[in-house]
């Protein structure tokens, strides 16, 4: 394992992390945020392991290769608890918080900690973040929490007040475009998927691998294009079909908010008179076309709209309903 804990970027947290414990003065709480496929889980992981590898290569190193080291990568190590939401979007409950704090009142079982890693604690609801509130309040010596988020505001502040925050950033393009080229991606499909990502390696690794994800960006953006022309009509149409509970509607209808939010970011840049690589950089014709076409408080809005509508589907708000209002608030540009 390089002196990076074999981490792409990052190494600021990779050093605060280091010091602590070699001064031994490891938080009882850490909390990780950016965006979902920048390394907050895998730093996370390299962390547990920096905590419990029985035989490190120097203070602060652990070997990655021993059988804890290998048990936490695959989060089977029986020190370490994950717990999250049944699927991304979904609520994580107070009745999987509940079940975990008795755990965590054991003593460790084979490494110094006991480690409880709560991935996307954004989707706790109200009593599991509560519940954990509790948790933090009255860990153990022998326990280490770590959580992650897409950022920390969307945390009680209770509860990001009582954690170490770790605000992690995309990388530069260029980064994860050589580092998808070395994992064999043909020079082209490397740019491609480097903008995409939006500078997240873990994200673009997913991309790399999933031509069904690529092919479900270029149907909702081409849908996106298409229905601006469309009628009321056309647009309520949409709307049904995309919400239909039969197709797992709720996440397909988030995924889909979330690449249009995307679009309607490199608009906005466009429309402000920004320079700045585009995500979608397939889509350059269509953004600038668009960008000439509406002012910037337009292309603001649109934004801003995209946002809102992502918060209020994730507060479980009636998904048609919502489509609806969404395509019906968009301009008719022909």
């Amino acid at each position: 394992m390089d002196k990076n804990w074999n981490l792409l970027g990052h190494e600021w947290a990779v050093e605060m992390l280091k010091q602590h414990l070699a001064r031994d003065s490891v938080r009882h709480a850490y909390l990780f945020t950016g965006p979902p496929g920048l390394g907050r889980r895998t730093l996370a992981l390299r962390f547990a392991q920096a905590l419990n590898c029985p035989k490190p290569l120097a203070p602060s190193e652990p070997c990655g290769k021993c059988k804890t080291c290998q048990q936490i990568e695959r989060m089977q190590y029986a020190d370490l608890v994950v717990i999250q939401a049944e699927k991304e979007g979904g609520t994580l409950k107070v009745e999987q918080i509940r079940s975990v704090r008795q755990s965590l009142s054991l003593k460790p079982y084979q490494g110094k900690y006991r480690v409880a890693l709560f991935l996307r604690f954004q989707e706790a609801n109200p009593n599991a973040a509560n519940a954990l509130l509790k948790t933090l309040e009255e860990a153990p010596a022998h326990v280490i929490l770590l959580l992650t988020a897409d950022t920390a505001e969307q945390l009680l502040p209770t509860i990001s007040s009582r954690c170490e925050i770790l605000r992690l950033r995309p990388l530069p393009i260029e980064t994860v475009e050589s580092f998808l080229k070395e994992r064999g991606a043909e020079p082209e499909s490397a740019c491609l998927l480097a903008h995409i990502s939006g500078g997240r390696p873990g994200y673009a690794l997913r991309l790399m691998d999933d031509k069904e994800a690529l092919n479900f960006r270029r149907m909702r953006l081409g849908d996106l294009q298409s229905l601006l022309k469309s009628n009321r009509r056309e647009r309520f149409s949409y709307a049904e079909k995309l919400t239909d509970r039969k197709n797992e509607a709720k996440e397909r209808f988030r995924e889909t908010l979330l690449l249009w939010l995307s679009f309607w970011r490199d608009v906005l840049l466009r429309a402000a008179g920004s320079e700045a690589p585009l995500i979608n950089m397939d889509c350059t014709e269509a953004v600038d076309a668009l960008a000439v076409k509406l002012t910037l408080p337009e292309a603001r809005k649109l934004v801003s709209d995209a946002e809102g509508a992502i918060e209020k589907l994730e507060r479980n708000v009636n998904a048609r309903l919502l489509a609806e209002v969404t395509l019906l608030d968009w301009p008719k540009i022909l």
